[in-house]
Parts: C-alpha cells; structure tokens; sequence
C-alpha cells in the first residue's frame, strides 16, 4: 500500500479498501458507508480463537460477516490467526496473571495482530487500504500519522490503539470515528443491514460468557493463599492470586469486621512474595489510591517531543471508560515514564494501561510496572472530587 494523503478518497487509491469484518454492527455499518461512498470494498474475517466449548461465537460470527458481504455484494476472505494471536497475545496475556499483573489483552490484538498480520495479509491480496470499525479518529500532520479520540465518548476505542506504531496507521480508515453509537445503528437500520440488531460484544473475546476463574484455571495452575487485612490477621483464603484485581469487592468471601459490620472489602495488594492477598475496607481506604504510575516501556503514537518538553497538563486514563484525570508527565533517563496524577487515583494496578492525552489527540502511553502510594494528605482531596 502506498503511502497517500490523509483520509484518501476513492480515486487517489490504486486497489479496494480491505473492511475488517468481524460479524457486528459497527464493521457492517464500514462495509456499507464506503460502499455508498464509492470505494471499491472488499471484506476479510479473521479467527483469532478456535474453542468448541459453546462459549466461543467465531462460528456464528463468520456467518454474519458472510452474510453483510452477500447483501452488499462484496467479496468475503477468510484467514485464521489463531496461532498468531497465541503467540503474540495470549502467553502474555497468562503470563500477566502468572505475575500478578492486570493485563489488557485488546492492547497487543489491536498492535500485534489487526495492525500487523491482518494487515500484511491485507496487503497480499492487493489492498490498497484498510478500514476498521474503531470509534477512533487519525490526523496527518507533516506527513505522520496521529491518533485521535473517536467523537462518541461512550465508544472511543482510542485508548485500545495507543500502542500501535504512528506508520501502521497509513492508509487507514476509520469511518465511524465521527459517529456516535446510536447513529452507526441507525444507518444499519436504515441500510438494512442484517447485523443491525445484533448485540455488541463486550469482555474479553476468547472468554466470551463464561466464568473468568473457571477459564483460567484451564492455563494457570491454582495456589490458594491467605486472605489478611491490614494489621496481618487472617480474615480468609483465596483461591489464587490471578483471579482477584486490585479494587475488586465482590466474590472475595468474606464478611464484615467486628467493629465496622457493614464495610465491605475489597483487595489492595497482592504479595506474590508470600502469596497473599491483602484486604481492606471501606471505598476510599488510602490503600486503594496513588499519586502516580511508572511504565518502564512507553510507546507514542507519532512525534511526542513539543509535547513532552513543555511540561503542560496532559490526561491520562488507567482504565478505558475512566473519565479523563488530570496530570503531568515526565520521561526520565532510562527512557520511563512518570505519571503523576493531580488528584489521587482509585485502584491503579500492574498492567493496567495508562494512556495519556493532550486535548483529542491520544499521545500513547504504557503498562503500568509500578504504583506509587498516595500522600495521606490527598485522601480528602480525591473524595471531594467524587471519586466514586
């Protein structure tokens, strides 16, 4: 695919824009908007995950997408992934968990997986672009790519793209960017579509519906552990340290304390050194807030140095639908980055993704190596702003 000026128009490509076409709503509704806008489309479903328990959809998801291509008469290719996505997603995603961490597996699919091979295989069969169904937005300026949030602040899938390299983004198309969900399904209503009333996924995708501890327990090997609050007492046991996230409150098993009945509790620190799980109660305990994050390896999507250098305010979210938070950001000489926040943040973990922002564009960001502990000063000042 050549490079070409951003976003490219039917008669500046030299081959058909390649829709990845999952089976859902929103590619079916990219399918047809670059159709009635008379680009040359040509469909591509990927399987990423291959299970026959009955909790997996690739199935019935491939006869969707198959089913929007003939309506719309276009070609449908098929390419499996599975072991790609194993290799490259999935042994982190365990190893992650084996480790204690929080890890977010659409982060390295989105880098790894539908910004690499899918699109090398795009490539191959001729494509001269490729277009998703991300709520996401892109900018070129000075001949780089930027990312930007979608304009749907209950779908932006920005923070899902900050680690995908800034020249993985040319010759890219995301049409539902401007679009809020409600109107997306409204085209697919009116288009006639028939994924249009079909539900989104949410979770993770090779987890589907089933209970999370009952799949990993199929990879990771159990070691239960004791449960203890923050004098050392043994309030209960765990069944492993990789089913519980920091801040979790439910299924933990245990009740309340003795002298606070009616406060629950919920996880602040997992100790793989002895394998304990550490509890706390109460919403705002300082155990469950940090003034700011390290990510040893940060990746920016594009040119980053204006920003960086001018110590501005910047955002910064540590969990997709976290309203923005306020920071500032610095990269130390080891090439790490210090997030501190200006207000205390609630339930920062291992992991976890932080994602900073500069207005609408998405800078990049990284996986969370360290928390650092709130100043108790702080306490108040992260309650008073309705953190809850």
């Amino acid at each position: 695919m050549a490079e070409m000026i951003y976003p490219p128009t039917p008669d500046t490509l030299d081959g058909p824009v390649l829709v990845g076409m999952s089976g859902g709503v929103d590619s079916s509704v990219v399918a047809w908007l670059l159709q009635d806008r008379g680009y040359a489309v040509e469909g591509l479903h990927m399987t990423n995950w291959e299970d026959d328990d009955g909790y997996c959809s690739a199935a019935d998801d491939l006869q969707d997408a198959r089913a929007v291509c003939d309506q719309l008469g276009i070609p449908l290719h098929h390419v499996n992934f599975a072991s790609e996505y194993r290799d490259a997603v999935f042994e982190d995603f365990l190893a992650g968990y084996a480790n204690g961490r929080t890890p977010n597996p659409d982060v390295l699919c989105n880098r790894e997986i539908k910004f690499g091979v899918f699109a090398d295989y795009a490539r191959r069969l001729g494509a001269a672009a490729l277009a998703t169904g991300h709520y996401a937005r892109l900018s070129a300026v000075d001949g780089e790519m930027r990312l930007l949030r979608g304009i749907d602040p209950n779908k932006d899938q920005s923070y899902f793209l900050h680690a995908v390299d800034s020249a993985q983004f040319h010759n890219v198309l995301f049409p539902l960017g401007g679009l809020t969900k409600p109107e997306v399904r409204d085209i697919a209503h009116g288009a006639g579509l028939t994924t249009r009333n079909k539900k989104d996924s949410t979770g993770i995708c090779f987890i589907g519906e089933r209970p999370f501890r009952n799949f990993l327990a199929q990879f990771l090997p159990a070691s239960p552990g004791e449960i203890v609050d923050d004098s050392g007492r043994s309030v209960g046991r765990h069944h492993g340290l990789m089913y519980y996230t920091i801040g979790q409150r439910q299924g933990l098993g245990i009740g309340g304390q003795a002298n606070a009945p009616e406060a629950p509790w919920y996880v602040a620190e997992k100790r793989l050194s002895d394998n304990t799980l550490r509890v706390v109660q109460g919403k705002h305990h300082p155990a469950l807030l940090s003034n700011g994050v390290i990510c040893k390896s940060p990746h920016w999507v594009g040119s980053i140095e204006n920003t960086m250098s001018t110590s501005k305010p910047l955002a910064v979210k540590i969990r997709h639908r976290q309203p923005d938070q306020p920071c500032t950001a610095t990269i130390d000489s080891d090439g790490q980055l210090h997030i501190d926040f200006d207000v205390p943040q609630w339930g920062a973990a291992a992991g976890q993704y932080a994602v900073l922002y500069d207005g609408e564009r998405c800078l990049g960001g990284g996986a969370i190596d360290s928390v650092r502990a709130f100043q108790p000063a702080a306490a108040a000042a992260a309650v008073n702003h309705g953190y809850e």
